[in-house]
């Protein structure tokens, strides 16, 4: 090839800076195109997977694709949770180390992700915790292994963005629910179980069941009445706009689409639901729950002095299709877990979401 570049090159004259760039610029036009053709196909290819569900005493692999655990209270708060499942674990190897996902490699987090899928022990991947950095696998990951070798992966709020990609490029079902290191009430561990092990056939989502006579405690906000069908999507807003505009973001034609944050103000909550009216993803789905927004509170004094819920009005509205407020999803203590990628009926009027399939084999 370099021959017969400098032959091209004398031919047409050129001198030997231009023929340096023109070198440079085929080499990195091929590159691209690998890359392109390489997402294309994952992407065409993709048909639906369902993991196989859990059993007592199988084996689990538990990592940590962006934050590390640095605290040896917080690995036995996992072993605790895995424990009463009836799961044995297997902890990757860097996930205690450092402070933050700078303290390890992306080539590492990445190695160590993908071991876990082509470990042919490991029935299925939980995440310690969120925090921040799995974002940076995206471009990184080959999803033809994932595709062949599909298992349960679960985890939330950071962990989106390998939601998304996993989603779009194997069409494996991933679940979208409490990490290692979540709270884990009563509610949150039976559904996690009910879904996880397979012990619904067609899982049905909804709020715990109300103990409080005089104010509900999980109160569920119809925003448009109605019920609608489609693929369940969703996740942490802030994860979700950040990938707008990448080839990593959902793909929202006819989904029912399930969005959470916390800590955000509504202003910040208005700007991401914009981000997504502007890039012409609303207006796509068929139907909106948006979960219990923990501390989603204007500050005193405050850039803008709407509520949330007037932004998520303001928003929803409009769009006719069935919406609603409230979801235990994401960042709260009572938190459901959600099977991305299967079909579903959200009814807006019950706050509730009844799945058509079964989302483990």
């Amino acid at each position: 090839m370099y021959f017969e570049n400098q032959f091209f090159a004398y031919k047409m004259n050129l001198s030997r800076r231009d023929f340096l760039v023109l070198t440079a610029l085929s080499s990195v036009n091929t590159a691209i195109l690998k890359s392109q053709n390489k997402l294309s196909m994952n992407n065409s290819a993709k048909t639906k997977i369902k993991p196989a569900r859990l059993r007592k005493n199988d084996l689990v692999g538990v990592v940590a694709p962006g934050t590390a655990v640095p605290d040896p209270d917080d690995i036995l708060r996992a072993q605790e949770i895995l424990a009463n499942l009836e799961l044995r674990w297997r902890f990757s190897e860097s996930i205690t180390r450092g402070t933050n996902y700078r303290s390890r490699s992306v080539g590492e987090r990445l190695d160590e992700l993908m071991k876990m899928f082509t470990d042919p022990e490991i029935r299925g991947i939980f995440c310690i915790r969120g925090g921040y950095g799995s974002a940076q696998l995206l471009d990184k990951i080959d999803y033809s292994i994932i595709s062949s070798n599909p298992k349960i992966f679960l985890g939330y709020s950071d962990i989106t963005a390998l939601h998304i990609a996993i989603n779009k490029f194997t069409g494996l079902i991933t679940f979208h629910g409490p990490v290692l290191l979540s709270p884990f009430t009563p509610y949150t561990f039976n559904n996690l179980k009910n879904v996880l092990f397979g012990m619904s056939a067609e899982p049905l989502i909804r709020n715990p069941i109300e103990t409080n006579a005089i104010r509900a405690s999980h109160p569920i906000r119809t925003i448009r009445e109605g019920t609608a069908e489609g693929i369940v999507i969703g996740g942490n807003l802030s994860i979700i706009c950040s990938l707008l505009g990448t080839p990593y973001e959902y793909d929202y034609k006819d989904a029912l689409l399930l969005l959470e944050d916390v800590q955000e103000e509504p202003y910040r909550i208005d700007r991401m639901l914009n981000h997504l009216r502007l890039a012409g993803k609303l207006n796509q789905v068929r139907g909106i729950a948006f979960g219990e927004c923990k501390d989603c509170l204007p500050s005193s004094p405050s850039v803008w002095d709407f509520s949330l819920g007037e932004v998520l009005d303001y928003y929803f509205k409009p769009l006719n299709v069935p919406s609603f407020y409230g979801l235990c999803i994401g960042h709260t203590p009572d938190q459901a877990t959600i099977a991305i990628g299967a079909r579903a009926i959200l009814d807006a009027k019950t706050g509730t979401l009844q799945y058509l399939e079964s989302v483990v084999d």
